[in-house]
C-alpha cells in the first residue's frame, strides 16, 4: 500500500523502529532490495562518537511478545556512519530515516550536519528511557525540545522528525513544542519505562532496567498518537506494540500515516520477516487479520541454572568448562551462558551431556571464565539458532578453528559419516581430539608442525580434496566454524572443488540478543547469524564475508 511521504511515493507504509533489526547497513540494504512493504527504513540511533553500549544481557522477555531492553545506544559514531550510510543504494520509492541523538543541542546539530547528506530525513531521539543524559532526559522538557528541534532545522534542509517519549504527563505539550520549532513530522512512541525484570533473584539486564516494548505497550502508543494528532497536522509515524493488521488500523485511526513494527519480529528469520509483512499488507488490503499467526510468541528467553563442576586448563588462554547437567541442544544450535553481575555470551556446546564449553580468553567475560571456581552457579538460555540436518546420503567435512570445534563436533557426532579438520597454532592448543576420533576421521594441522600437518588446516583440507575423485567429492557437504580469516580461507578452498550451495559457514560475528532483534550479528548479505544461522549457506545470496 503506497503512501506519499515528504515528496516520495513510497512502496509501503510500514517502518521498523530505530534499534530493531535494521541496525546494520547490510540488513538495511537487504530490506531496500527485497522487502518493499517497508517503505521507511529507520536506522539505529547515531551519536557523535562511537558508543559500545551496555554489556549483555541487553534484552529480556517478561511475557510472550513483551520485552524490556537496554542496548545503550550502541553505534559506530557519526563519522563512520556517514561512510556506511553513504554506500547504501536507496531506491526512489524508499525513505532512509536516520535516527540521531546527542548530549547537548550542539551535539545534535553537529551529528545532523554530518548525516543529512546521506539521509532522506532525520529522526531526533528525544525518548530513549535508559541512557543517562540522552533521549528521554531531554524529551521531557518542552523548552529543550523546542531548542533542539529549532537548532537542527536551522542546520539542515531535509525533514526533521522528533521521536517523542510516552513517559511524560502530556505528550501533546511536547508535540506542540516540537511543532512550534519547525518539526516536519513526529514519531511516537519509544519504549515505556524504564522497567525491570529478574531471574533467579538477579536483575537480568546488565543496566538493571530498560525500556518496555512489545504487545503490552499498544494501548499507550495509541493514546499518545491520538493526543499528538489532536495538535498536529504533520505526518505521524506511530509505533509501539504492533503485531497485527488490526493494530495497524488502530494506529491509522489514531492519526498515523506510517506505522512501525518492532518487537513482533523477535525470533523471525529474514525470510519469515518478509512473509510476515507481506501477509500484514495483504490483511490490510482484504480486511483480514491473520498475519499475527506468524509471530514467534513461543520464543523462550528464560534462564536455567547450571553449576560448574570442573574448569580444565588446556593452555593459558583455553579452558574447558564442564557443568553438572545435560542441556537440550541440537547440532548447529547455540546457548547463552549468563553470570549475573558479569554478563552473558553465546557459545556452541562442546558437549551437551554433561554441558561442556570450550572457552578462549578474548575479553572481559571469557577472561573471568578462566578463573571461575568449581561450584559456581551460572545460568543458560536457549537453545537458539537453526539446527543442522544434513542429508543422509551426504558426507560431512567439518572444518574448525579455535572454539569452532564445538559446533562441528556435534555435527559429526550426531549425524556421522564425517571427517573433522581442526587446526591450531601449536599442539598445546588442541583439545577434545579423543572424543572427535571416536565419532569421525580427524585431520590435525598446527602452524608450527608440533602436531599433525605442518601448516594451516585449510592447506590440509586442499590436499584431502585433491586426493578425492569427482564422484567422491559430489557427496560432500562442508561445515566451517571459527575465526573469520580461517572460515574465509576454508570456503575459498571448498569453492575450488564444490558448488557454494554445499558450503555452510559460521563466523564468530558479535551476537548480543540471540533472537534477531539487535542486528549485531549481521552478515554482509543482510542475514543475521543468530536466527538465519549460525551456519549460513554460501549459496544463499552473497558469500559469507
Amino acid at each position: 500500500m503506497r503512501v506519499d511521504f515528504f515528496g516520495k511515493s513510497l512502496s509501503g507504509s510500514l517502518t521498523i523502529p530505530s534499534g530493531i533489526v535494521t541496525t546494520a547497513t547490510s540488513i538495511i540494504q537487504y530490506f531496500f532490495d527485497c522487502v518493499p512493504e517497508v517503505g521507511v527504513i529507520t536506522t539505529k540511533s547515531i551519536g557523535l562518537h562511537p558508543r559500545a553500549g551496555y554489556r549483555e544481557p541487553v534484552l529480556s522477555q517478561y511475557a510472550p511478545g513483551c520485552f524490556v531492553n537496554a542496548v545503550g545506544l550502541t553505534n559506530p559514531g557519526a563519522h563512520e556512519s556517514v561512510k556506511l550510510l553513504g554506500a547504501l543504494r536507496v531506491p526512489a520509492d524508499r525513505f532512509l530515516l536516520t535516527s540521531i541523538f546527542g548530549g547537548s543541542v550542539e551535539e545534535f546539530v553537529e551529528v545532523a550536519r554530518l548525516l543529512a547528506p546521506v539521509s532522506d530525513g532525520l529522526e531526533l531521539n528525544l525518548s530513549c528511557p535508559h541512557a543517562k543524559g540522552y533521549g528521554m532526559a531531554m524529551g521531557q522538557d518542552p523548552e529543550l525540545v523546542r531548542e533542539i528541534v529549532a537548532a537542527v532545522k536551522a542546520a539542515v534542509s531535509i525533514p526533521v522528525i522528533p521521536k517523542l517519549t510516552p513517559n511524560t504527563p502530556d505528550i501533546g505539550v511536547i508535540a506542540r513544542a516540537a511543532l512550534d520549532a519547525g518539526a516536519d513530522g513526529l514519531c511516537a512512541i519509544n519504549t515505556v519505562g524504564p522497567g525491570y525484570t529478574s531471574a533467579h533473584g538477579h536483575a537480568v539486564l546488565s543496566n538493571g532496567a530498560g525500556g518496555i516494548s512489545g504487545k503490552g505497550v499498544l494501548p499507550i502508543g495509541l493514546k499518545c498518537v491520538r493526543e499528538i494528532a489532536a495538535v498536529a497536522s504533520v505526518p505521524i509515524i506511530g509505533c509501539g506494540g504492533v503485531s497485527s493488521a488490526d493494530d495497524v488500523r488502530a494506529y491509522r485511526d489514531a492519526g498515523a500515516s506510517v506505522v512501525g513494527v518492532g518487537s513482533a519480529l523477535v525470533g523471525m528469520t529474514t525470510r519469515e520477516i518478509g512473509d510476515y509483512v507481506t501477509r500484514l499488507v495483504n490483511d490490510l488490503a482484504s480486511g483480514a487479520n491473520d498475519a499475527e499467526g506468524c509471530i514467534h510468541y513461543g520464543t523462550d528467553m528464560r534462564f536455567r541454572p547450571v553449576t560448574l563442576v570442573e574448569n580444565e586448563r588446556v593452555c593459558d588462554d583455553i579452558h574447558l568448562l564442564k557443568f553438572d547437567r545435560k542441556v537440550d541442544v541440537e547440532a548447529g544450535e547455540f546457548l547463552f551462558l549468563w553470570i549475573p553481575g558479569l554478563g552473558e555470551k553465546p557459545f556452541s556446546a562442546l558437549d551437551d551431556d554433561p554441558f561442556t564449553l570450550a572457552v578462549i580468553d578474548v575479553g572481559e567475560f571469557t577472561h573471568a571464565l578462566m578463573h571461575l571456581p568449581a561450584g559456581t552457579q551460572a545460568f543458560v538460555r536457549g537453545p537458539h539458532g537453526i539446527p543442522v540436518y544434513p542429508g543422509a546420503a551426504t558426507r560431512r567435512f567439518c572444518v574448525a578453528g579455535g572454539t569452532g570445534l564445538a559446533a562441528v563436533y556435534q555435527i559429526a557426532r550426531d549425524h556421522g559419516n564425517a571427517e573433522i579438520f581442526t587446526g591450531a597454532r601449536t599442539a598445546e592448543r588442541l583439545y577434545y581430539l579423543a572424543q572427535c576420533r571416536a565419532v569421525a576421521e580427524v585431520h590435525v594441522a598446527t602452524d608450527d608442525g608440533s602436531a599433525g600437518y605442518h601448516g594451516y588446516v585449510t592447506e590440509l583440507l586442499r590436499q584431502r580434496l585433491q586426493g578425492m575423485s569427482p564422484e567422491e567429492r559430489a557427496s560432500l557437504v562442508f561445515y566451517n566454524c571459527g575465526p573469520k580469516p580461517m572460515v574465509h580461507a576454508a570456503e575459498a578452498v571448498q569453492r575450488e572443488f564444490c558448488p557454494p550451495d554445499r558450503i555452510f559457514s559460521a563466523i564468530d560475528y558479535l551476537t548480543k540478543c540471540g533472537v534477531g532483534i539487535c542486528g549485531a550479528c549481521a552478515a554482509p548479505d543482510g542475514r543475521r547469524l543468530c536466527v538465519d544461522g549460525p551456519f549460513l549457506s554460501a549459496g544463499s545470496g552473497n558469500a559469507v564475508d
